[in-house]
């Protein structure tokens, strides 16, 4: 087997992947961010199945991945809308942690080069609330950060996906002319 070969380049996104995923895990656990959670935590578990089936010439694990990336990929785009705004979507909506808190993404408060000032709100200076925080000097917001998670996520997956479909159908030949012979 060359260093080359389909399945070795699938090896090696699905290995990205995985960093990718588990980086991304961690950001959305520091932000309590459920729903992203769930399908990172599915993702990490299908690409492993996937490598498995790549390493053990197990086709029906590749096609459990190929399956997967059709709805991660559909994830993804619906995280780039939903940041981006777009189709009705609101980046402030509670629907990432499912509505069980009012938390935000991690980056939200700790996006790259942002410079928080406290800026008094002087309707409330009265009644001892909290200042409030206004971002100043950022190299990147927030949302951009997060959509560009999801465009890193969908150019994995496309390559990914390009790959196992060519390794399922190079497993089907060898499993073909073996029978026939």
């Amino acid at each position: 087997m060359g260093c080359c070969t389909g399945r070795c380049m699938f090896i090696f996104f699905c290995a990205v992947q995985l960093i990718a995923a588990v980086e991304r895990q961690v950001f959305d656990f520091l932000g309590y961010q459920w729903a992203p959670i769930l399908f990172n935590f599915l993702q990490v578990i299908v690409v492993i199945l996937g490598l498995f089936g790549t390493v053990h010439y197990k086709p029906r694990y590749i096609i459990l991945y190929i399956v997967w990336t059709v709805f991660w990929v559909t994830w993804n785009i619906f995280i780039c809308c939903l940041y981006l705004d777009i189709g009705g979507l609101s980046k402030d909506s509670d629907f990432m942690s499912l509505g069980l808190s009012s938390h935000q993404t991690w980056w939200k408060d700790k996006s790259l080069g942002c410079k928080n000032r406290n800026i008094p709100n002087t309707r409330w200076q009265h009644l001892n609330s909290p200042a409030q925080v206004s971002e100043l000097g950022c190299i990147l917001e927030y949302q951009y950060i997060e959509v560009l998670h999801s465009a890193l996520q969908l150019f994995l997956s496309a390559l990914g996906f390009v790959f196992a479909c060519y390794i399922v159908s190079i497993f089907n030949e060898d499993e073909d002319t073996y029978l026939y012979k």
